[in-house]
């Protein structure tokens, strides 16, 4: 059995290389060359794209220290705002229930007939705390269903 004879060749990034059996350019000489076996190619020399490929930079991080990545991929939060029910004398406590149960994702008959109680007797009742836009969201939701509610910001965090 024969073996291949296969040596480097100098490529521009506009040059394509189809080579032809017997070519005297081709990449080999004897039986591989009329097989097109997939291989790497290295291009060397002077140009434009011309040259070896470098080896890659590793980014090496001390121990205790963020690198620049980590440093991006932090983002601020944005602080949390309580969204608060008031108490009305418009509307029967049931109804007050059902709203809250409508409009509050996960919330429990339980919950909010204690956060329904708390605005009947204090007349203010905190319904949950979360980000700026989804308690604006909220308030917008019960005050669309006639229930009298704001959001203020949360001091303290959640």
């Amino acid at each position: 059995m024969k073996s291949a004879i296969c040596r480097r060749i100098t490529l521009s990034p506009t040059q394509v290389f189809n080579p032809n059996q017997g070519d005297r350019y081709s990449l080999c000489k004897g039986p591989c060359s009329n097989l097109y076996v997939p291989m790497a190619l290295v291009s060397t020399g002077p140009g434009k794209g011309g040259g070896l490929l470098e080896n890659p930079v590793i980014e090496k991080v001390t121990p205790g220290r963020e690198s620049d990545f980590d440093l991006k991929k932090t983002r601020k939060t944005a602080p949390p705002y309580r969204v608060m029910l008031h108490n009305d004398n418009y509307n029967k406590r049931e109804y007050v229930v059902q709203v809250l149960m409508k409009v509050i994702p996960g919330m429990t008959v339980d919950n909010a007939v204690n956060i329904m109680q708390e605005a009947h007797y204090n007349g203010l009742s905190v319904v949950l705390i979360c980000a700026q836009a989804d308690a604006e969201d909220h308030c917008m939701q019960l005050r669309g269903n006639g229930l009298l509610s704001s959001i203020e910001p949360a001091s303290g965090g959640c």
